[in-house]
């Protein structure tokens, strides 16, 4: 890629996320959205591979036929109520909006383009379509929380969370668990959202934070594949042991930092009058928990077979920054402490 592609394209995707951020007109929140999707183009197929190919194409029909459902929602609000502003929508559109929304994050049912964009690319740009690129789409749902369609939110929300865990069972491709795991976090944020949007942030952040800290552990081992990580412990014995704690993290054991949304999330069910709800996501956060809980035991009790006449890894001095990488690996363990201060008032 040519030297000054990079800092233009991350420049763009800064641009259309503030963009969306900061407008309270639907025309504008649209633009920024398709800043945003036109950016992340050129970081997914520049490794030329055909695979990469196969993902940019697939991104970009997804992304442009929720846009042009956004587009279309809008439109016929704004042909049935005269407004174009955020706070101003009908019925109909409402449930459009819903929908095109749910299917820029990757909600179940319209999640199925996530787990093959995210097996076709990088670590980095995987790491970017799964923390920043759910940005702007979830401004808009908070934005617009209390004129959203909440029985079809809390549907595909619980959907979301048992095919997150379903479709990870098997899986042995880290990028394809990695969006099984994205899958079942988005469907806990949407079921909160329209009950309680302090807690949807709080959720948001925390999520963000674990999922930075397993894709930059991925990308420090070097590993996509399931088996590669029986290597890490050999390559740095104190990020395997800590990567392992983050993964229980993501799902949601205690004392954890992952364990604190879920317990205020099934609190706040409860005292809705939710516990049917609160039973089923729940019971389904199991599902997810297994396949963490495998790949947790593969990194931190499992060796591959090594030859004892070369250097230990861990010896040789990495030329990678690791500054973020710490961070994000230690706030995914240690914030559980901190409740107190951080539940939303």
């Amino acid at each position: 890629m040519y030297p000054y592609t990079t800092p233009i394209v991350l420049f763009s995707l800064l641009l259309g996320t503030t963009l969306t951020f900061s407008s309270s007109h639907w025309l504008l929140a649209w633009m920024g959205l398709e800043i945003n999707t036109l950016a992340i183009l050129p970081l997914m197929i520049k490794t030329h591979h055909p695979r990469a190919t196969e993902a940019t194409t697939k991104y970009f029909l997804t992304q442009a036929t929720a846009s042009a459902l956004i587009l279309f929602s809008t439109m016929m609000n704004a042909w049935t109520t005269g407004e174009w502003e955020l706070k101003e929508l009908s019925p109909l559109p409402s449930s459009m909006l819903t929908i095109a929304l749910m299917m820029k994050l990757g909600v179940a049912p319209t999640h199925s383009w996530l787990p093959e964009v995210l097996q076709g690319i990088d670590l980095t740009t995987g790491l970017i379509i799964s923390t920043w690129q759910k940005l702007a789409p979830m401004s808009l749902m908070l934005t617009t929380h209390n004129l959203l369609n909440h029985n079809l939110l809390t549907l595909a929300g619980l959907i979301s969370i048992l095919l997150g865990g379903w479709l990870g069972l098997n899986q042995t491709q880290l990028r394809k668990i990695m969006a099984s795991s994205s899958i079942a976090h988005l469907g806990w944020m949407v079921v909160i959202l329209p009950i309680s949007p302090a807690l949807f942030i709080l959720n948001v952040i925390i999520y963000l934070i674990m999922t930075s800290a397993m894709f930059l552990s991925m990308k420090f081992f070097n590993v996509t594949k399931f088996n590669s990580l029986t290597t890490s412990a050999s390559k740095t014995p104190a990020l395997a042991v800590t990567s392992s704690i983050v993964l229980l993290s993501l799902g949601g054991l205690p004392p954890t930092t992952g364990f604190m949304p879920k317990w205020l999330i099934l609190q706040e069910l409860t005292k809705q009058h939710l516990p049917t709800t609160a039973t089923i996501m729940a019971i389904s956060a199991l599902l997810s928990l297994f396949f963490y809980l495998r790949l947790s035991y593969t990194i931190a009790l499992t060796q591959s077979p090594n030859t004892a006449n070369s250097l230990t890894t861990w010896r040789l001095k990495s030329n990678q920054t690791t500054f973020l990488l710490a961070t994000t690996v230690t706030l995914s363990m240690m914030l559980l402490p901190m409740t107190p201060c951080l539940i939303p008032t």
